[in-house]
């Protein structure tokens, strides 16, 4: 990989990660390397001044944060098809990044990219937008969407809690009518994610599919839903005509929806791209560890295996 222009978007209001940027950014301009940096945040978003203002194209996005830190840089870097390195510094979880510890020597991380010993991981992606009447108009009145991990049309309001009525079809057929909290859309990285407290689905995160779940319905009969990756999830908002329907992209509000709207989701023509240092990357010990599965804590011995 060549390293002539890499921007670094680090965790806003977090000192650590702005110190692993600084270090890194230093590090990197003395390889001849032109660094963008900036805080990325609920308030800060750095990429379309980065995009706009590059001089040449964008080898790497190094992103010190969280999950949610990632999220955004994906949503942003994927159609550029830049590559993400990911860190956890600052974060949580971590599903989306690699360890600091892996980090640690931040020298033989270049080396390794200048020598081409990494992988690239390819993550499937949604689009949505919002339409008006029927499913024949494909004439958007929003702006389009990307999510990494979901899609999720619910109701906010700031006096009171709201219960959805949602109705949904598949390829232009209506499947089900959900009353309750919400509908999830969601991608196999995503599974692990909101999808997962709501009951759904764990996927491997190397699969094409789309989750749909319902979030609190008020019917026994809700389930799940797993849908190849060549459908398109219509979701209409029945009843609410206070506007508080909201269509929620990767946790962050997207845009308000009522009777009349259609969401459409999709497939997305990009993927976002990982680049992962690991070696012997495993989604199965990710799982164990992240959500701390009874196998991590308690071990029995297994005489079968010998």
């Amino acid at each position: 990989m060549q390293l002539k222009q890499v921007i670094i978007a680090y965790k806003a209001r977090d000192a650590r990660s702005k110190q692993w940027a600084e270090i890194c950014a230093k590090q990197l301009e003395s390889r001849e390397c032109q660094v963008l940096m900036g805080p990325s945040g609920p308030k800060d978003n750095p990429y379309p001044v980065f995009l706009a203002s590059a001089a040449q194209p964008i080898d790497l996005a190094l992103v010190l944060g969280g999950d949610g830190t990632v999220l955004t840089g994906a949503r942003h870097l994927a159609p550029a098809g830049i590559p993400i390195l990911g860190v956890n510094v600052g974060g949580h979880l971590g599903f989306l990044t690699e360890s600091v510890e892996e980090f640690q020597d931040t020298e033989k991380v270049w080396d390794r990219l200048f020598e081409d010993r990494y992988a690239i991981q390819r993550r499937m992606m949604l689009q949505a937008a919002v339409y008006e009447g029927h499913g024949s108009n494909l004439e958007p009145v929003s702006e389009h969407y990307l999510a990494l991990n979901e899609f999720c049309v619910k109701p906010a309001s700031a006096d009171r809690m709201i219960t959805s009525i949602l109705e949904m079809e598949i390829d232009g057929e209506v499947v089900d009518q959900y009353v309750g909290d919400g509908l999830i859309i969601s991608t196999p990285t995503g599974s692990t994610g909101y999808t997962v407290s709501a009951n759904g689905p764990i996927m491997h995160d190397g699969m094409e599919a789309i989750t749909i779940t319902p979030i609190c319905a008020m019917s026994l009969s809700s389930r799940p839903l797993v849908l190849p990756p060549g459908s398109v999830v219509s979701i209409w908002p029945l009843g609410d005509y206070d506007l508080s329907t909201k269509l929620w992209t990767d946790g962050v509000l997207g845009t308000s929806i009522w009777p009349g709207h259609r969401v459409d989701v999709r497939m997305a023509d990009c993927r976002a791209k990982f680049i992962i240092l690991r070696e012997n990357n495993s989604y199965y010990q990710t799982l164990r560890e992240k959500l701390l599965w009874a196998g991590t804590r308690v071990h029995y011995s297994n005489n079968h295996r010998n």
